[in-house]
Order: structure tokens, then C-alpha cells, then sequence
């Protein structure tokens, strides 16, 4: 009998590219878990800004504590700052996540400057409102999708023997959340994700619609912010399809509801 397939870790990313928050159950919305990359920081062009660019972002880490997130610096972490989830500013008209361009609401001037000095440079946080949609790319959409402020897709799934089949081929080992998944599981060969296409998790439906490709964002290490070379440079030379160099798969939900940390992957 094969060995059951079972949720391990969940994670939402309240703040694009700031560190992410387990939980032990998450609600499945459409364009991803709730609160996840529902706030981002943009530069003085509306351009989002990322650990690609910036890797010290790693250290901010932030809280969900009743209907504030709290973000604090881990070297600094009496200078906590609590930003109510529901504050919404004014709508600028246009920010940017790669080729995507949406209206947004900024937060608040205070918090701006709290993050430009700890950054060390110029950004404001936004939010994004129900009202913007910003689309999932058509090519890989069920239901016409859409999509938080992520990179591209709603739900990032991840096996943990898959991170287990990697480190054995590095000099150092290297934790999951190099990669911002939002769900890990337990079970299975490294990479069976690859093969899946649509499975249910607990009593919701997912659509497994491509393969994440990863970048030099990997390389960043979450507890010191210190960028390097792994372990980008080893998964190339086994999880390499073209130009792009896979580790994980992306998802949407089929259907919304709550996943909890124990509940089980069933191929649909």
C-alpha cells in the first residue's frame, strides 16, 4: 500500500517578497490563500520591488495578530510596526508585477517611511482591493483565475522529499522556504508533483497548471539575507527543461474552503 500523501506546511506571504507566516489551516481563495500577497512594496515608478534585487528584504519578517499585520527587522525587533489589514488609502492608477500593470490603494504615508528607513530606500506599500482583477495568464487558467500580487499563479505546491532529493547534492543543506511555497507535503518520490494534474486536498479541488520556474531568489538565505550562488547552480544541472529550471508545481483552487495542516492529496 503506498504511503498516504499528507499536507505538512502551509504558508501565506502577506507582503510580497517579506518573509512568509506558517499556519496550521489557510483559507483557499480564488487568486490565493487569504492575505497572501495582498500587500507589496513599490518603488517611486510603481515597479514592485523583490529579494531578487534587494535580498535584505528576507529579514523583515511580519505577524498576523488579530486584524493587524505586525512587521518588524530581525536585527531590529523593538521597532515593530502594526498595519491594520482592513486600512486602505488612496487608488493610484497603475503598479507594476512584471508585465502586469493594476490600480492599487496605498496604505498610509507612515508606514512608507517606516519601510523606506529600514530599506535604506525610496517605497510605498500598497494593497490590492477586491475590486482590481488581475487576470492569470489565459494560457494556464481554468476558470478565468485571478491572481494576487505573486509572480504569476494563485498557489505554489512543493513536496518535501522533493527538497529532500536536492539536499543531498548540496555541500550545505537549504530550507524550504528559500522557495515561498504555500503548501508542503509529506509523501511520495522526490518530484511526484510533477505528474499531477488535478488533485483534491482534504475536501478541495486544485488544478496543477505548470511547473514554477525559479530564479536567483533561491539563492537568498531567509535568516541572514546573504545571496549566493546555491542552490540555483545544482538544480541546474538536473532540473533543467530548456531555459528554465524547475523546482515545484503551480496550482489554482477549484473550489474555496479551508485546508489544515494533516489533510490528504488524492489524485482527482
Amino acid at each position: 500500500m503506498s504511503e498516504p500523501l499528507i499536507i505538512q506546511d502551509l504558508y501565506t506571504y502577506p507582503i510580497k517578497s517579506l518573509a512568509g507566516i506558517r499556519l496550521s489551516k489557510a483559507k483557499v481563495e480564488e487568486r490565493g490563500f487569504e492575505f497572501d500577497r495582498r500587500w507589496m512594496l513599490i518603488d517611486d515608478e510603481g515597479q514592485f520591488i523583490s529579494q531578487r534585487a534587494f535580498p535584505l528584504m528576507a529579514l523583515l519578517r511580519v505577524e498576523i495578530v488579530g486584524d493587524l499585520l505586525s512587521v518588524y527587522h530581525l536585527s531590529r525587533p523593538e521597532k515593530m510596526i502594526h498595519i491594520p489589514i482592513n486600512m486602505e488609502g488612496e487608488v493610484i492608477s497603475s503598479v507594476t508585477v512584471w508585465d502586469d500593470e493594476m490600480p492599487a490603494r496605498l496604505v498610509n504615508t507612515d508606514f512608507d517611511l517606516w519601510f523606506s528607513d529600514i530599506l535604506e530606500m525610496s517605497v510605498r506599500l500598497v494593497k490590492m482591493p477586491l475590486t482590481t482583477q488581475r487576470k492569470v495568464d489565459p494560457k494556464y487558467a481554468v476558470n478565468d483565475e485571478s491572481v494576487s500580487f505573486a509572480d504569476g499563479m494563485p498557489y505554489l505546491l512543493i513536496g518535501q522529499n522533493s527538497l529532500a532529493d536536492l539536499n543531498v547534492r548540496l555541500d550545505e543543506t537549504v530550507f524550504m522556504n528559500r522557495f515561498r511555497p504555500n503548501i508542503v507535503f509529506s509523501g511520495g518520490e522526490p518530484f511526484a508533483e510533477d505528474s499531477w494534474k488535478k488533485i483534491q486536498i482534504g475536501q478541495l479541488d486544485f488544478q496543477v497548471v505548470k511547473p514554477c520556474a525559479r530564479c536567483v531568489m533561491i539563492t537568498v538565505d531567509q535568516d541572514t539575507g546573504i545571496k549566493g550562488t546555491e542552490p540555483l547552480k545544482t538544480l541546474a544541472t538536473y532540473r533543467k527543461v530548456g531555459h528554465k529550471i524547475l523546482f515545484g508545481q503551480n496550482m489554482v483552487a477549484l473550489s474555496n474552503g479551508v485546508l489544515n495542516v494533516g489533510d490528504e492529496i488524492k489524485m482527482v
